[in-house]
């Protein structure tokens, strides 16, 4: 299976942590990079070993009743089919790479994986148009890979190791195209599925509620239709008792898993990002009070409490903010001590990441909170006037609560 996946940003495990830290986004998530093209890393997950044993063997067994002549030989040739077909996935994934970074689209990486590959990209398209596009262009290119080893049969001698390979490309191929242009999410065509709704309804969260579902009619119908076309091909032989219908039916359970988690998982990420704008910096900002570095706790504090501000920032001289007091730091100084206790003690100077415009919202918000962790953030105006400040712990209430709101079709 070849896809691509635009839950890279936000995605899950990727918002605000459980101590309050936004977390940084995984880069190597799992895999051995291959290499940056594009300047896109491209990993090979631990998975694709066992995949590629199985197709080695799998594809080994049929070439001993095709070319029975090559005796061991068989899976030196088997294991090159391996690499050449998930070569030709990694063409699908540059594909969909490629559109993606000419419609200035991020891609965190590219992975190939059990049952083919992902491309992470890590923004949603703008238009339904560009979905679309963005999702046909992999199994274009899968078709356009087939039709060139089809025309490359006619340049070999049949009955040839290489025309077994090239005939086994060209319908690897071709099932790689056909499979992922079944109209479901996560896949290709269920992208594309999602692009036709979103023109029509206007809505890009309808187009997507009905292609998971989709997705996930197609999963039930792949882990039911697979065992039974299984069962048909070899009725008159072994029945659901062969190994090979034990083997089908256990692969339709993986592939059907896959396809219900990946439909899941875009409609829980399509609910998110519609809710991502409620994440505003200016309406979770925290009034802050300004102190200087000498100043109690405890006076800070009091001062605090009479304006109805729940923060503390350091300023100098001048007035200018120097350092936020951390909230944990605050909570860790026992009542008795806090008249003794200087606010500069508990304080954390104010870096340039850690100043954040009022007017970021939501995944500009987030990627902002990634880019530079920290428990409190001063949030200023676009004159550089302080607005207040931002808690991380804030940030990650809301992003539950985002996440936990309904939202309909």
């Amino acid at each position: 299976m070849a896809d691509t996946d635009n839950s890279g940003r936000p995605e899950p495990g990727s918002g605000p942590s459980a101590n309050g830290r936004p977390k940084r986004p995984r880069e190597s998530g799992g895999g051995i990079l291959m290499g940056r093209p594009f300047g896109v890393p491209v990993y090979v997950a631990p998975s694709w070993f066992v995949v590629a044993a199985l197709i080695t063997w799998v594809f080994g067994g049929q070439l001993e009743r095709v070319l029975p002549e090559l005796g061991g030989a068989r899976y030196l040739v088997s294991l090159f089919f391996a690499v050449a077909f998930y070569a030709s996935v990694l063409v699908h994934e540059l594909a969909h790479t490629v559109a993606a970074l000419r419609f200035k689209l991020p891609v965190r990486r590219i992975q190939l994986q059990f049952f083919g590959g992902v491309s992470e990209i890590e923004k949603e398209t703008e238009s339904p148009g560009r979905e679309f596009v963005l999702a046909f262009v992999g199994p274009l290119f899968s078709l356009v890979l087939s039709g060139l080893f089809y025309l490359a049969l006619f340049a070999v001698e049949s009955g040839t190791v290489p025309a077994v390979l090239l005939a086994g490309l060209m319908v690897s191929n071709l099932i790689v195209a056909a499979f992922n242009l079944l109209p479901g999410l996560p896949l290709d065509g269920g992208r594309m599925l999602r692009a036709v709704i979103w023109k029509l309804s206007g809505r890009a969260m309808t187009g997507t509620v009905a292609a998971a579902w989709t997705g996930r009619a197609l999963a039930v119908a792949v882990l039911v239709g697979m065992p039974l076309l299984s069962y048909a091909g070899g009725y008159t032989e072994e029945g659901f008792g062969s190994s090979d219908s034990l083997i089908d039916a256990l692969l339709a359970a993986i592939l059907a898993a896959i396809i219900w988690t990946g439909a899941g998982n875009s409609l829980r990420m399509a609910r998110l990002r519609e809710r991502l704008p409620e994440l505003s910096a200016r309406a979770l900002a925290r009034r802050a009070v300004p102190v200087t570095s000498d100043t109690p706790l405890s006076e800070g504090l009091r001062r605090a409490n009479v304006a109805g501000a729940r923060a503390l920032v350091v300023v100098d001289g001048q007035g200018d903010p120097i350092a936020i007091v951390r909230e944990s730091a605050i909570a860790g100084v026992p009542g008795h001590r806090r008249p003794w206790v200087a606010v500069s003690t508990l304080a954390q100077d104010i870096t340039e990441g850690m100043r954040v415009w009022a007017e970021l919202a939501g995944e500009e918000l987030l990627d902002h909170l990634r880019a530079t962790p920290a428990s409190e953030y001063l949030v200023v105006e676009g004159n550089g006037d302080v607005y207040g400040v931002l808690s991380a712990g804030d940030v990650e209430r809301a992003f539950v609560a985002a996440m936990a709101k309904p939202t309909a079709p």
